[in-house]
């Protein structure tokens, strides 16, 4: 998907020249070659048809014959003809084609210098933007291009905790029939352990999976990807595909998402291993809350938060 496109270099103008004047060249020595066999065979007819015919013996001018000055005006433009090719076209010779090689040589040089400079900066700013979310990356950027709605999901306690030994810390009722409704009919992108911790695949969503594993085994449907980049390509027709984790996913996701569905569980869980990336106030704006107390249904208090990015 984020693949970079390959240049196929055209012919510029000098090499475009380098050719024109080269098939020029070649057709000014034909034409100087048909001369001289048109010349020698027109002298040869010329001689005969007043010395042998008698054709004419009687125009002389000056005493000379006239084919004298037929075969004369002829060699005339014959020498024009070849000054013209080998004389004042001397800037065609080779030194002259030396130049134009060492120039066009140069030419794709330059050319070649200038592809691997670009190259190099779009490098970077996909590293940057993995690593970093201080990169402010609007939706319609290539690396989600396709999944303008891209959107993480996610319960998350106030310190960020999000799971402990592959599993949710809690159960809260209301936050499962909300990601059941925001993620329905959509794709659902996630890591290899997040798919496993399910005991099947969800109903009516298209689950992509990552995973560094070649070989690995899924269900019929699910898609098996080895980077975030293929799992967004196989959600390009979707336009509001979620991420759902886990926590390393998670952080290659926060540079490539337009929103968070955050449910923010207000507790704080010390025993969790798995953790939900800072959001960066300076790149995210809250953008609604709905708070729910805790009941006899939920053990903890939380609130449903929508971030954009700003």
């Amino acid at each position: 998907m984020f693949g970079k496109k390959k240049q196929t270099p055209s012919i510029d103008k000098d090499q475009l020249e380098l050719i024109e004047n080269a098939q020029r060249r070649i057709k000014q020595k034909k034409r100087l070659y048909i001369h001289f066999v048109v010349f020698l065979i027109g002298a040869v007819f010329l001689i005969i048809a007043n010395t042998i015919l008698g054709i004419g013996e009687d125009f002389t001018v000056a005493g000379i014959n006239w084919f004298v000055y037929a075969i004369l005006a002829w060699l005339f433009l014959f020498i024009y003809h070849f000054i013209n090719v080998f004389i004042t076209n001397k800037f065609m010779g080779k030194d002259w084609e030396k130049y134009q090689i060492e120039k066009l040589v140069a030419k794709q040089q330059q050319r070649i210098n200038k592809l691997e400079a670009e190259l190099e900066k779009d490098d970077t700013k996909i590293k940057k933007t993995q690593v970093s979310e201080e990169v402010k990356i609007p939706p319609t950027t290539i690396e989600n291009k396709g999944n303008t709605g891209l959107t993480i999901i996610v319960a998350a306690g106030e310190n960020n905790a999000i799971g402990k030994d592959n599993k949710l810390i809690w159960h809260l009722s209301d936050d499962l029939k909300r990601f059941k409704r925001l993620t329905n009919g959509h794709h659902i992108i996630m890591g290899r352990k997040t798919f496993e911790s399910f005991p099947k695949p969800l109903p009516n969503r298209i689950h992509v999976v990552i995973t560094r594993q070649k070989d690995y085994k899924a269900p019929e449907g699910v898609i098996v990807v080895n980077s975030m980049a293929d799992a967004l390509d196989a959600a390009r027709k979707d336009d509001n595909p979620f991420i759902i984790g886990g926590g390393e996913i998670y952080k290659q996701a926060m540079p490539l998402a337009s929103k968070l569905e955050i449910t923010r569980v207000h507790s704080v869980f010390e025993d969790a291993d798995t953790f939900f990336p800072e959001i960066n106030t300076s790149v995210w704006k809250e953008h609604s809350r709905i708070t729910h107390n805790a009941d006899e249904k939920h053990a903890h208090a939380f609130s449903f938060i929508t971030y954009k990015r700003k």
